[in-house]
């Protein structure tokens, strides 16, 4: 470890001397743009006041990216040689950077652009100033950007005109939503957001015509004082243009929709390209939509009718349409979808008037407008009807490796209605150096299916959730075959699950039938894994057993509303087992004899509940590189006629996901002195973690990711069968978490990303006191997790 540990150091070394070299083919005269320094305005209270972060994506001119302090990609990209075009240069060049040369006339032009977006912000006063140092180093410059904000202007009064007299009931019922108050700082970015509202409000009242463009806003600054008179007016619609060029308006008209044609199999290079496609369409006319296909439809009609919740009469709204396309996609069948509206010609010589379209009407001041009609196509484009999937998990340390794949295949469309079905065969290899057992190696089998159906499978009918977003019910079978150097292990399953959603960010499942059958059998070549083993909780939680529950999961996740930008996400589970069961073999029957526990079919059942939540969130620092943390928490207790959880719905830590400095089930419980005997098996009832992790680009779809994890995991009540240091208390626990940190290496491939984490003990509660911390790097405290996808 100590050769490779100075030639890490020797290639750093040397980087950092290449890397100083890189203004030598700087022409005289120029300068390297090296750094660029934005100083807020510290004068300006916090809350109002402009940060280097906000103003930094308006610089004109940043230098070039750096790798480990160096300029290592200009250093690069300067050993190409100008006058060869051969593979070796031109990876140089696509490797490397070309370096940024101090440009003036960018400078002034950026101090411009941050002047301009604090006057936007309200501070019409601001100035800018910057400063260039080219004397601190040789050939390189170095820019710093001095910014004042200055007093802001405040909105004084808010005001409506109505050039279309028939909107102004309508968005006065809705000034209390307003963004921009009195008293507020004149935002030019609130106020376009502002008008953007107003836009998707009218868009859900039948205004489909109506744009941002129809707001126009008018800031009165001459009252003196900072204070601005704000107006907004409301225009008409542009019909056209007369014979003198002059604008011709009429007021913005509500429309209806006529006609819904859906095509669930369009192609659009045929529609393009074959001129008889149309001729050999047939329609189906089904509750409203026009079902448009060739030869026969691939989706029964009330599947599509279910996703789109459109129809014939109704007034337009954006957020139905919207609605519309959600449930559509998530069908799962379809690979993208496309709703557009064209408005329908009017009769010249008929006019439609439509009163009032809002809360509520006001008789004393009816206003009129004109309704047209929209006809409403649904283009759908199927996707691939079958799809297989492969995945790769893999984890390594110096007395453990193991490697897991998975092999699935899908089916989008089996029965005619959208329904999803998916199996999936898993097979593992695991090898460890134990050496009290004769066979070293574990293997594990399993094979998992189930079938999708986009609604709520019930029995009986009912229309109270027909409002449910994106209901599903999945129905799921799976068996697993583990063997292991002690023991062989079948774990069967059988569940009912339905997932819905509440709106954007919000996802629920409920699993009312959750059924687990785990039988165990010992190895007659490793007996003494439970003739020896000295924690009857745990043996009690490897014995055959029924589980007979439910679970509820929630999610939330608002990646989608800002793609690339920050993001929160959060997770919940709980679960229970056996009180149905129990309730009824305490009313029913009687408690066998010579036996300890109640049973069902011959087999001991399993009682417990577990919960754990799950919190984390990403801010972004650049364009791709992000900070990402998590918190997570998990409790399990056994009770009533289990005295142990069972094994798998316990808590571990440790793997691909978690505290990626150990594998998984190695690191606790607590600050068990060695407790891993031959065999990796550390499970426990608590467990607390917490992650921070630094993503950050290295070049093209390479990523990469410095990371630290701390946390644990306990068994949460004192026993005679495991010493005290296993269990969680309130004074200890915080001296007992582990701490790793680590390097991580993503292969971002698109549709999924690859991971390999090296991670480093720091500090490892399960070794003798006085040496939990590290002293020296040894292989044997590390840790290699390979896996699919980002840990959170």
């Amino acid at each position: 470890m100590r050769g490779v540990s100075r030639i890490f150091v020797v290639a750093v070394l040397g980087l950092l001397c290449s890397a100083c070299s890189v203004t030598r083919k700087i022409p005289e005269g120029q300068y390297l743009l090296q750094k660029v320094k934005i100083e807020a305005d510290k004068s300006t209270p916090r809350k109002e006041r402009i940060t280097a972060g906000d103003l930094e994506k308006y610089v004109r001119q940043t230098p070039n990216k750096r790798f480990l302090g160096t300029n290592f990609y200009v250093w690069l990209y300067e050993q190409a040689n100008p006058d060869k075009q051969n593979w070796w240069n031109n990876w140089k060049r696509r490797i490397g950077q070309e370096p940024v040369l101090l440009d003036m006339s960018l400078t002034d032009r950026s101090a411009e652009n941050l002047k301009i977006y604090m006057v936007s912000k309200g501070f019409r006063a601001s100035q800018v100033a910057f400063e260039v140092d080219t004397t601190s180093r040789r050939k390189r410059a170095k820019v710093t950007y001095r910014t004042r904000q200055g007093e802001p202007y405040r909105i004084d009064s808010i005001s409506y005109r109505f050039r279309d007299k028939f909107l102004e009931p309508i968005i006065l019922a809705d000034t209390a939503n307003t963004l921009i108050h009195r008293g507020s700082m004149f935002d030019m970015t609130l106020l376009e957001r502002e008008r953007e509202r107003i836009t998707a409000y009218l868009k859900e009242r039948g205004y489909y015509n109506f744009t941002v463009n129809n707001i126009i806003p008018y800031a009165d600054t001459l009252i003196g004082n900072r204070r601005v008179n704000l107006e907004l007016i409301f225009e008409q619609h542009l019909t056209g243009y007369n014979e003198r060029g002059l604008p011709v308006r009429d007021n913005n008209t509500v429309y209806r929709i006529d006609q819904i044609n859906v095509f669930p199999d369009y192609d659009p290079v045929a529609a393009r390209t074959d001129s008889t496609l149309f001729s050999r369409l047939d329609t189906i006319y089904y509750r409203g939509l026009n079902i448009i296909y060739e030869k026969r439809p691939n989706l029964r009609p009330a599947i599509l009718r279910q996703a789109v919740p459109l129809y014939p009469n109704y007034v337009y709204n954006s957020a139905q349409v919207n609605r519309a396309y959600t449930d559509l996609m998530s069908l799962g069948y379809f690979k993208s979808a496309k709703i557009a509206f064209v408005e329908q010609p009017r009769d010249v010589d008929v006019t439609n008037y439509v009163s009032y379209i809002g809360a509520s009407a006001d008789s004393t001041q009816t206003r009129y407008t004109k309704e047209g009609y929209l006809q409403c196509n649904i283009l759908c484009t199927p996707a691939l009807k079958q799809s297989f999937k492969v995945e790769l998990e893999g984890s390594t340390t110096t007395s453990f490796y193991g490697l897991k794949a998975t092999l699935g295949y899908q089916n989008r469309n089996i029965f005619r209605g959208a329904e999803s079905f998916d199996v999936s065969f898993t097979a593992g290899y695991e090898f460890m150096k134990a050496p009290d057992a004769k066979k070293k190696r574990a293997t594990e089998l399993g094979v998992t299916t189930g079938l999708t159906f986009p609604r709520f499978l019930m029995p009986w009918r009912t229309r109270r959730f027909r409002s449910v977003n994106q209901p599903k019910t999945k129905v799921e079978l799976s068996v697993n075959f583990q063997d292991r150097p002690y023991y062989r292990r079948t774990l069967s399953s059988a569940g009912i699950t339905y997932m819905w959603a509440n709106n954007r960010y919000s996802s629920f499942s409920l699993r009312p039938v959750d059924i687990n059958v785990v039988d165990v059998k010992r190895d007659p070549n490793g007996n003494s894994f439970f003739d020896n083993m000295k924690n009857k909780y745990l043996i009690n939680s490897f014995k055959t057993q029924f589980i007979g529950g439910m679970a509820f999961g929630y999610s939330y996740n608002n990646q989608l509303k800002n793609l690339g930008g920050n993001a929160t996400n959060i997770r919940f589970n709980f679960e229970t087992a056996g009180n149905l069961i129990d309730g009824i073999e305490h009313l029913f029957y009687s408690k066998p004899a010579n036996k300890d526990a109640y049973t069902i079919f011959g087999l001991e059942y399993s009682q417990y509940f577990r919960t754990d939540l799950s919190i984390s969130r990403k801010i972004m620092l650049g364009e791709v590189t992000a900070l990402v943390g998590r918190l997570y928490g998990g409790v399990a207790m056994a009770y009533g006629n289990s005295t142990s959880v069972p094994f798998d719905r316990q808590f571990y830590a440790g793997g691909s996901n978690g505290m990626r400095g150990w594998a998984p089930r190695s690191l606790g419980q607590g600050s068990l002195p060695n407790p891993h005997d031959d065999f990796p098996m550390q499970t426990g009832d608590v467990k607390l973690e917490a992650n921070l992790e630094l993503r950050f680009p290295i070049w093209g779809m390479v990523h990469g990711a410095t990371f630290f994890d701390l946390g644990n995991i306990w068994y949460i009540r004192q026993s005679s069968d495991y010493a005290r240091d296993a269990v969680f208390y309130f004074d200890k626990f915080y001296k007992q978490l582990g701490f790793n940190t680590g390097l991580g290496i993503r292969l971002d491939i698109k549709f999924a990303v690859l991971r390999l984490d090296w991670g480093v003990q720091l500090h490892n509660p399960n070794n003798p006191a006085g040496e939990r911390w590290i002293h020296n790097l040894r292989w044997k405290n590390t840790a290699l997790n390979f896996g699919v996808g980002y840990p959170f």
